[in-house]
């Protein structure tokens, strides 16, 4: 329908209940709590326990989602799902998602954009309903890369935790509402600041790749945090000059939670006061996919976020990615 924006109509999350913290990492690698916290911020992060996959904390987050929304599953169009840690190759997560919401029907697919996914799934979703094609679409973001973490290796595994966080997109007519803007961005000669490189069509499983540690997460770290201080602030700085906005005019940042310091970096550049970002990464870690729509949920929970307010969203990732977007709740 012309003119039709997506707004956002119902939000909802997950976590894992087992709660692993720095005091836990202490006894397994040479590491302690002040190391970890000064470094990144993180003090403990939520890990998937027995019989949990990412697909299961996507569906708790749909379904608190839904009820936000005030929706039965069979009212939605259209699901998408960002992770970049399936719960096994093939299906898509959101297939299985669909199938556990009982959205019969429903067309369902997998967007893989690592830390920024729900960013790009937002923009998808969004232009789906703003072409008129669809009035609902649900975003997912969700991923679980405890799963893909070394426990020898200090750089890496003490950064991540799990989570869901899921939005359902609603068509209006209401222009001063909705997704206002997106931005997408990719460099895929990075692929390499972050990747997993066993498991794929390079290198697929064998008792090589195991012995050789192929299937975790291999990051260098020094690039990865200055590639995100710079793009997370360029994307702050894009946002608000293409959507007209000061500092003023913003009344909350919900940052992809990577690394307290890279976030007080970006923000600072503009003079954000910290009272207007949205940090919960002491107690979940980096979630990936999951990180914004895991904060926006809290935030709004926390009602620092609501009817009216208007909202950066920036992020960064592996591929490498990075992406923002400004909506108007």
């Amino acid at each position: 329908m012309p003119g039709m924006r997506a707004v956002i109509k119902g939000i909802g999350s997950a976590v894992p209940s087992r709660i692993m913290t720095n005091h836990d990492f202490e006894a397994i690698l040479d590491t302690s709590d002040e190391w970890i916290t000064k470094r990144t911020g993180v003090k403990e992060r939520h890990l998937l326990g027995e019989g949990e996959t990412s697909s299961t904390l996507a569906t708790t987050a749909a379904k608190q989602a839904l009820e936000n929304a005030n929706l039965k599953p069979d009212d939605l169009d259209l699901i998408i799902c960002a992770t970049v840690s399936p719960d096994m190759p093939f299906p898509a997560v959101a297939c299985l998602v669909q199938d556990a919401i009982g959205a019969v029907g429903v067309p369902a697919f997998d967007l893989s954009a690592a830390c920024s996914g729900f960013i790009y799934a937002l923009s998808v979703g969004s232009q789906f309903i703003e072409t008129g094609k669809y009035k609902r679409v649900m975003v997912i973001g969700v991923d679980a890369l405890s799963r893909f973490c070394d426990y020898t290796d200090r750089g890496s595994c003490i950064l991540f935790g799990d989570a869901a966080g899921a939005v359902v997109l609603e068509a209006s007519e209401d222009q001063t509402k909705g997704i206002e803007y997106t931005v997408l961005h990719t460099d895929g000669s990075g692929w390499d600041y972050i990747h997993v490189p066993g498991g794929g069509t390079a290198k697929p499983t064998s008792q090589k790749t195991l012995d050789d540690g192929e299937h975790y997460v291999k990051m260098r770290g020094r690039d990865v945090y200055k590639f995100a201080v710079e793009k997370m602030q360029w994307l702050l700085g894009d946002c608000m000059e293409k959507c007209n906005l000061s500092v003023d005019d913003v009344d909350l940042v919900v940052p992809h939670q990577v690394n307290i310091r890279i976030i007080e970096s970006a923000t600072k550049k503009y003079n954000f006061p910290m009272d207007k970002v949205y940090v919960n990464i002491d107690r979940y870690g980096n979630t990936s996919a999951a990180s914004i729509p895991l904060a926006l949920s809290e935030a709004v929970a926390a009602g620092k976020a609501g009817p009216g307010s208007t909202i950066v969203m920036v992020a960064f990732g592996a591929g490498l990615t990075w992406a923002g977007a400004v909506v108007k709740m």
